[in-house]
């Protein structure tokens, strides 16, 4: 279900690394309840739009302004926009052995509330959770991503957006090395979840179009050379697995060169 307020609204963000600029202007609106697929080729920026969003010290912003709910996102630290509703599903997650799920979803929940939870009444959210994106309760105890298959590290991450509750949520290739059974369980969790928080909005990176098979986007943005250069429905992704990225490669390179 879209709403109308604005979520997220990025406009002429530039963005460099060691002085290497890699977003070049870059414009987006993401407003409650949708969810939007930002595709591209490799080294087109994708990753570092959600790195800048999630606050990763290591990208500097030269130009523009994010603003979430409102407010001026580029000036909150990464623990605030955290708490302030934005989650980030890395396409890497960290292992952290000794440190089960339940435990560590339990001070996480308490940091994004600020406030104490019994034990009772997490235990009891956590469970419907579980339930509801079909994860074995037995999975709780397991220590974060130790051990854990490519599937599974998505799994958490689904279940870890359940408990956060988020108002938004950027998804850095999370169908990256999934098999066809995993990238099933984990489409259905973003779907579930986007029902169950209707206002929720919804950034997926991705490189392919497979995971748009069991996940409908309102909105698919093509990324290249670090700018949005194009932006329509679902047939857009569609395109892109026909046609490749040439098209839209030559056709940045052409808009570079004229200006």
């Amino acid at each position: 279900m879209t709403h109308t307020n604005p979520l997220l609204v990025i406009e002429d963000l530039h963005t460099s690394v060691e002085g290497n600029e890699i977003l070049r202007g870059v414009d987006l609106t993401v407003r409650q309840g949708e969810l939007h697929a930002l595709m591209g080729p490799n080294g087109s920026g994708k990753s570092t739009l959600a790195k800048v969003i999630a606050g990763h010290p290591a990208y500097e912003v030269t130009g523009g302004s994010i603003s979430y709910m409102g407010e001026d996102l580029l000036s909150l630290e990464v623990d605030e926009r955290a708490r302030r509703g934005v989650f980030m599903a890395f396409q890497y997650p960290s292992d952290i052995p000794g440190v089960t799920i339940a435990q560590f979803l339990r001070q996480s929940v308490v940091a994004r509330t600020g406030r104490d939870i019994a034990v009772f009444d997490f235990y009891d959210d956590l469970q419907k959770a579980m339930k509801l994106l079909e994860v074995d309760e037995k999975f709780a105890e397991r220590f974060v991503n130790d051990g854990f298959s490519g599937g599974e590290k998505k799994r958490n991450e689904i279940l870890q957006m359940a408990m956060m509750k988020p108002e938004l949520a950027v998804l850095d290739e999370t169908d990256s090395g999934l098999d066809i059974d995993a990238l099933k369980i984990v489409a259905r969790g973003v779907n579930t979840l986007c029902a169950e928080l209707d206002k929720m909005g919804a950034l997926i990176i991705t490189h392919y179009q497979r995971i748009l098979n069991y996940i409908t986007p309102d909105v698919v943005h093509v990324m290249v050379r670090g700018r949005i250069v194009e932006s329509g429905d679902r047939t857009l992704a569609e395109k892109l697995e026909a046609e490749g990225y040439e098209l839209f490669r030559d056709e940045e390179a052409a808009a570079g060169a004229a200006s």
